[in-house]
């Protein structure tokens, strides 16, 4: 009698069907499976050995006590300790002898960009060429002065903040307050008559505006309208206006006033050898004197 062929055992489906193509329900290989399972085990020893979980007032720390802060500030602290010997030969000696020194010059140069894109790059621009309300550092327009002395001094106390008690400070007062509408119409189509880049936008008030400008502004500009460096008053006769020199913007300079501040980076901020680090980076830029 002949054999019965063995029925082939059917392996059963996951009973989903696609166009009459139905899924089988085959287990997963084994080896896939504790891979799976490793990875779970190694994920979970991950988040307790590493920082992982976000609390209240920050992560948990891990138990390898692993940071990458502390890493860039070990690295930060090798690199400060490789250049401490000429960081202290950059803090010790005369500002305007920095230039004579070519390796001390050169080092000054590159590390003031370094700290220069870091902290002043925010206002004045990674170029430095300054933004609206924030001073062009390439040009010969100082408002306190662009000698090697007087970039250190700025940058070390700042301009009128309230955190350093040595900072610059001015205040051009708001003449909104003091002045009637006619007469700051005078005086701004004077000053717009001033600078060789803006035409008054009547000339016929130019005349009373003068006597405006002598009477309330002369005492900070000069009678030239020439500025003075030493309160931060700025040139009427150049073409270089900080805020704009359009009537509109002018008006509003001469009703409301500007009161631009800059904060101290000396202190907790920047060490003394950044601080004239940045201004050697700053002063040979093209605009220092």
């Amino acid at each position: 009698m002949a054999r019965q062929p063995k029925k082939k055992n059917e392996v059963e489906t996951t009973g989903h069907e696609w166009d009459g193509i139905e899924e089988y329900n085959n287990p997963l290989p084994r080896w896939w499976l504790w891979i799976f399972y490793a990875c779970i085990v190694w994920g979970i020893w991950y988040t307790i050995a590493y920082p992982a979980w976000p609390m209240v007032q920050g992560a948990t720390q891990g138990y390898l006590g692993w940071s990458t802060r502390a890493n860039v500030a070990e690295e930060i602290a090798t690199a400060e300790a490789a250049n401490s010997e000429i960081n202290e030969r950059l803090a010790s000696v005369e500002l305007t002898a920095i230039a004579d020194d070519p390796e001390l010059a050169g080092y000054a140069r590159s590390a003031g960009e370094a700290v220069f894109k870091t902290w002043c790059a925010q206002c004045h621009g990674s170029g430095a060429a300054g933004a609206k309300g924030y001073p062009n550092l390439q040009d010969d327009a100082w408002l306190w002065g662009g000698t090697m002395e007087d970039i250190h001094y700025s940058i070390a106390h700042g301009i009128r903040n309230e955190d350093d008690p040595d900072a610059r400070y001015s205040e051009m007062p708001a003449f909104g307050d003091i002045l009637e509408e006619p007469q700051i119409e005078q005086v701004v189509n004077y000053v717009m008559s001033m600078s060789p880049a803006y035409e008054p936008q009547d000339a016929s008030l130019v005349s009373a505006g003068e006597e405006v400008y002598l009477d309330n502004c002369a005492a900070c500009h000069g009678d030239d309208g020439k500025g003075d460096i030493f309160q931060g008053a700025p040139n009427l006769t150049d073409a270089i206006w900080l805020y704009g020199g359009d009537y509109e913007t002018v008006k509003e300079t001469v009703m409301n006033s500007r009161f631009g501040v800059m904060p101290p980076m000396g202190g907790a901020q920047l060490t003394e050898a950044k601080i004239r680090a940045v201004t050697t980076y700053v002063h040979q830029l093209g605009g220092g004197e």
